[in-house]
């Protein structure tokens, strides 16, 4: 019988091999080649790929943009959402309401978020120009996305606003799990409000606090929609992130050997930050 429940999962380890690790084998096997990604007639290059992304400078920037494009969101994500959760987790009339409308914007599509913040950030007619045009000032100037050093800023506020909702309820379902019992106790010793905070509850959910500071660290390493559907990269490469780059060096330039490169560095950044990150918190998690 135990050899039989085996067998239940040969479906998903197929779908798991076919669709990850054969990509990934292929995508380190097309990164030492001069693969276009239609003629299949191609040389083998060694490490000239890597040494294109560097001397190119496409491979610097984009680690640039990418790490403060996550940073931002692992900061803001964390504190806004954990703000939230701590408010909503008290009796308040209305949280219910409140906790939906905070969370809705998770359900919709990154391409329609996309092109809904693309009209409120546009110069002139956006929701932003009107409104500071309220206040006498000329809305035309508000050009967020096509400003060099506001418009990464500007996307990833969109990426924020779109996931903080479930950041904040992984926080609340943190704090909720907390027995009353423990908090009574702090109270009895002296605690206040922000004490029982610090003291009490943040060491009580450190496992949450680990879980959201790695999703929205991968998800900011990942990030692609916003950068591609506000603009498309731009101005200049202020918005190129490192999968925005290896998505036009693939598809664009029909580059996809070096598209493939750019990939197998992503991949081991990727991997390591998330391994350093795992081991740092769960350290901090066994000291409480």
């Amino acid at each position: 019988m135990p050899t039989r429940m085996y067998w239940f999962a040969v479906p998903a380890l197929i779908l798991f091999v076919v669709f990850w690790v054969y990509p990934v084998f292929q995508m380190f096997y097309y990164s030492i080649t001069n693969f276009n990604g239609v003629n299949y007639d191609y040389d083998f290059v060694g490490v000239r790929n890597f040494q294109s992304i560097v001397k190119d400078g496409s491979l610097v920037n984009g680690i640039k943009n990418t790490f403060i494009y996550t940073i931002i969101i692992v900061v803001i994500s964390n504190v806004v959402g954990l703000a939230l959760a701590l408010l909503l987790n008290l009796k308040l009339k209305g949280k219910s309401i409140f906790r939906t409308l905070v969370y809705l914007p998770a359900l919709f599509s990154p391409i329609v978020v996309g092109f809904i913040w693309s009209y409120v950030y546009m110069p002139g007619s956006g929701m932003l120009s009107s409104i500071i045009e309220l206040f006498g000032m000329d809305g035309t100037k508000l050009n967020l996305l096509g400003d060099f050093g506001k418009a990464l800023y500007a996307i990833t506020a969109v990426d924020i606003w779109k996931n903080v909702g479930t950041t904040m309820i992984i926080y609340l379902a943190g704090l909720q799990t907390i027995d009353d019992s423990l908090l009574e106790a702090g109270k009895i010793d002296g605690c206040n409000e922000w004490k029982l905070i610090t003291k009490v509850k943040l060491p009580l959910i450190s496992a949450t606090i680990t879980i959201n500071v790695v999703l929205n660290v991968i998800a900011g390493l990942k990030a692609f929609d916003y950068s591609f559907i506000m603009t498309n990269g731009g101005p200049g490469k202020s918005t190129q992130t490192l999968m925005y780059i290896i998505f036009n060096t693939a598809f664009n330039k029909q580059l996809m050997g070096k598209a493939s490169a750019l990939s197998v560095v992503s991949f081991i950044i990727i991997i390591a930050i998330t391994i350093l990150m795992l081991r740092f918190m769960n350290k901090r998690e066994v000291e409480f």
